[in-house]
């Protein structure tokens, strides 16, 4: 039977509906409703998200339209800070191995952008071919063209000491790390003290570095892409997206 076909036949099964209702309920009152007619959970387990500060483990929940992850609070039981996003919106890209981060890919969205890393070379296959799949289904399925743009994954604050633009402000406890949202940089506050609106990323206007700005200014709009969330991408590197900044209360999520 294809996967299709099991996915279509779960759709309305009990089994499929207790299991999202066990989910739904492990996240607690403060997590969204994930019943609803039509979703199926493909599969979860625990994967190592490379957050701003360093890796962290995360419960993630493939479904057949969201992926939803969540920190962990209890061992399958229960998590929180859940977030929800919708499969149309996901490319994944693979990534390059590279020291202790191995059998990682880059789940990217207008939103936010970010590397997850799994325990073996198989997980990650199987992560990346249901993603790939799901994410194909609902396409097809509305005739919809994949995300042409996403956010940069943003460079941790442990590959940086010095500014990344400037190269001349070395990073203190006074001299605080910041994040651009249109490139992802580890840049200081004197380059990085304009905004601007990256209207897939915020409504309001959004902390980028001064090369970005001008870029952005000279170029008459905003790209889609949204300061002051998530936003980068570095040629020859392996995060070319965001993940959250020094105002965010958790900055890794």
């Amino acid at each position: 039977m294809s996967e299709a076909k099991m996915v279509d036949r779960l759709a309305n099964s009990e089994a499929n509906s207790k299991r999202i209702q066990v989910v739904e309920g492990c996240f607690g009152a403060a997590g969204q409703p994930l019943v609803i007619p039509g979703r199926v959970l493909i599969g979860e387990g625990v994967l190592t998200k490379l957050c701003r500060k360093k890796p962290k483990a995360r419960q993630f929940f493939l479904f057949n339209d969201i992926l939803v992850y969540g920190s962990i609070v209890i061992q399958k039981k229960k998590y929180n800070k859940q977030h929800i996003i919708p499969l149309e919106s996901i490319t994944i890209d693979t990534v390059a191995d590279e020291g202790d981060l191995r059998n990682g890919w880059l789940i990217k969205t207008p939103t936010k952008s970010f590397a997850v890393y799994a325990a073996t070379a198989t997980e990650k296959s199987e992560w990346m071919s249901h993603i790939g799949k799901c994410v194909g289904d609902l396409l097809e399925k509305s005739g919809k063209a994949p995300t042409g743009e996403h956010a940069a994954v943003w460079i941790p604050d442990s590959e940086a000491t010095l500014c990344m633009r400037c190269q001349k402000i070395k990073f203190t406890p006074l001299s605080r790390r910041h994040h651009c949202r249109k490139c992802g940089y580890v840049v200081c506050g004197p380059c990085s003290d304009k905004k601007f609106l990256l209207p897939s990323q915020s409504s309001k206007p959004v902390r980028v570095c001064e090369f970005c700005y001008l870029q952005l200014a000279s170029a008459g709009g905003g790209t889609g892409l949204g300061p002051r969330s998530d936003s980068y991408s570095r040629s020859g590197s392996k995060f070319n997206n965001v993940s959250d900044d020094e105002d965010e209360e958790d900055s890794s999520d």
